[in-house]
Order: C-alpha cells, then structure tokens, then sequence
C-alpha cells in the first residue's frame, strides 16, 4: 500500500491526497483563498476542480497585482508620502509578494491533486 504524500509546499490546512476528507479541507482552504463572494456560487462548491482553477487564477491575479505595485511604488507615492512611508510601503509589497509565491506554490499542487496526481517519497 503507498501511503499518501503531500509535497514540499503543500498547505498545512489540507490533508495530503486520498487521505479521509482531503477533498473536504482542499475546497475550505480554497474557498477561503477566493472573494468571499465565491461561497455563494453553487457550481464552485459542487465542483472541486473549477473551485481550484479559479483559486489560481485568483492568487496568480494578486501575485500580478503586487508586483504591479511594486514596479509603481516609488513613483506613486514619493509626492504624497515621505520617503520612509514609502518605503514601509515596498517593503510590505515585498513581504506580501513572498507569501503570495508560497501560496501561489500550494494552491497549484491542490489543484494538480485534485486533476489526479498524486505524489511519492523519494530518498
């Protein structure tokens, strides 16, 4: 019998792959990674793999967002803040950009689990 084996990177809040209710935990972490909005759309509950690719398409849409921020930071904020706001202000677009490349890591593997791949321990 293989055991189950979640990769490096798999999120914490979901149970690796043909473990009992792995489904389960995979679509409530990633309902809570898309728009509040998404819990209201019945197709997304009922299908687990649509719920994924939108959660992608979702942390990929932020991921593009904060780099967008962080190209534009500097120049947008140097006439409205001081120079150490703006700052703290890259330096958070850097700490969330970071966070977001983990998520954007895990919520992929989900969505390759629930395609049906499934992953083995190497030595």
């Amino acid at each position: 019998m293989v055991r189950p084996i979640a990769p490096p990177g798999w999120p914490r809040e979901v149970r690796p792959p043909d473990t009992p209710d792995w489904e389960a935990t995979a679509g409530n972490w990633l309902l809570d990674l898309c728009p509040p909005d998404y819990r209201g759309y019945a197709g997304l509950r009922r299908h687990l793999v649509v719920l994924a690719r939108f959660a992608v398409l979702h942390v990929e849409a932020n991921h593009a967002a904060v780099r967008r921020g962080l190209s534009e930071a500097r120049a947008d904020l140097r006439d409205v803040a001081t120079s150490d706001v703006v700052e703290a202000a890259v330096q958070t677009l850097l700490l969330e950009e970071a966070r977001l490349i983990g998520t954007l890591r895990a919520v992929r593997l989900v969505e390759e689990a629930i395609r049906g791949r499934r992953y083995v321990a190497r030595l």
